[in-house]
């Protein structure tokens, strides 16, 4: 993450270990202040107002609330805590100096990772969720113990479980002075392979873990689906293809330059050129990565009919002049369809006869 890259990037501007020349990464460096804070801005923004508008539906209507609404408020909440890390990464970028202080660098560290392992786990946690309720629908062990109250002792376990990863990370971020420039970075103790693991901990819980989980559920649920005789099967198959897509392509690229740097610390790739190479596709699959937290909303949310109903309502209540038209429409249109459908069977059932 952040603090495995770009801090420990700026580290290395000062500081290069293990490699006998210095390398010049001033181009990098520039890039850096430029192109990161822009694309940090506009993710903050757009994942903001996304998980913010799940939350307030949620707590708007808590009493109508499930399982998976309770999933979807932690997911939501593990994206904003992320979110909230991004603008001091921008100002960080941008000016390639740490201005906050000691406690801020481990109180961002905590934000940026505990979000994090927080989204990743709470993903995982709504995909077994519809693993049992879908494959295991005649098990009583399964619907014995899915109620609310028991899934917010999960969630409250999925916390304790995202700050027991991101714990090496907390400890070891500290602010460091290199050639009169503050640096917020994490400092191993020499001679351990805290470095190491951290990097392995990242690529097992950042993506082999979660693709692992959805692979196997997913491919469990969809013959399920499939045998079902409802329309809305292909829907529902087809949702289930675009998150684990989604997922794939947007941190896979993150995970591959993870392990490249995990090889680089081993002792192989200690070029310059690879150097250099390394921290500019840094910037960009961690870009990539990040905008998956505006996507969640999206995928996880919004897709369905009765979240989307929900935030409408909202939107109408909060902006009456904006959206008060919008849901006209929209149930203008939801009428139209619904009529057409009923049209449409009438004129399949005379067909038939």
């Amino acid at each position: 993450m952040h603090n495995n890259m770009s801090t420990e990037d700026y580290d290395e501007y000062y500081n290069v270990e293990d490699i006998s020349q210095v390398c010049n990464n001033n181009n990098v460096r520039d890039f850096n202040q430029v192109f990161l804070p822009t694309l940090y801005s506009i993710v903050f923004i757009v994942g903001f107002v996304g998980n913010g508008l799940v939350l307030c539906v949620l707590v708007k209507y808590r009493k109508k609330s499930n399982v998976t609404d309770v999933c979807l408020f932690n997911l939501a909440l593990s994206d904003l805590l992320f979110l909230t890390s991004l603008p001091f990464w921008a100002h960080y970028s941008a000016i390639s100096e740490w201005i906050f202080g000691s406690f801020m660098c481990h109180a961002v560290t905590a934000l940026y990772m505990l979000g994090f392992y927080g989204s990743i786990f709470f993903m995982i946690l709504m995909t077994l969720d519809r693993y049992a309720v879908i494959v295991h629908v005649q098990s009583s062990l399964f619907s014995k113990h899915r109620s609310v109250r028991a899934s917010i002792v999960l969630a409250l376990f999925m916390w304790v479980l995202s700050l027991a990863a991101c714990l090496p990370n907390i400890i070891f971020s500290q602010v460091k002075n290199e050639s009169d420039v503050s640096i917020c970075t994490e400092e191993y103790p020499e001679g351990t392979k805290w470095k190491l693991f951290s990097y392995i901990e990242l690529n097992i819980f950042g993506l082999i873990f979660p693709i692992s989980v959805m692979v196997f559920c997913y491919s469990r649920i969809i013959p399920v689906l499939m045998a079902l005789k409802s329309q809305k099967r292909h829907k529902a198959v087809r949702l289930i293809l675009v998150l684990v897509t989604v997922f794939f392509l947007f941190w896979t690229p993150y995970n591959i330059v993870i392990f490249l740097k995990f090889l680089r610390h081993m002792g192989y790739m200690t070029s310059c050129e690879w150097e250099q190479d390394l921290h500019m596709a840094t910037q960009w699959v961690e870009t990539i990565a990040f905008s998956h937290c505006c996507l969640n909303p999206i995928i996880y949310a919004f897709v369905g009919q009765k979240f989307r109903t929900l935030v409408l309502k909202v939107l109408k209540q909060w902006f009456p002049v904006c959206f008060g038209q919008c849901t006209t429409i929209v149930s203008e249109l939801s009428e139209r369809r619904s009529s057409m459908s009923s049209r449409s069977s009438v004129i399949s059932s005379t067909k038939i006869v």
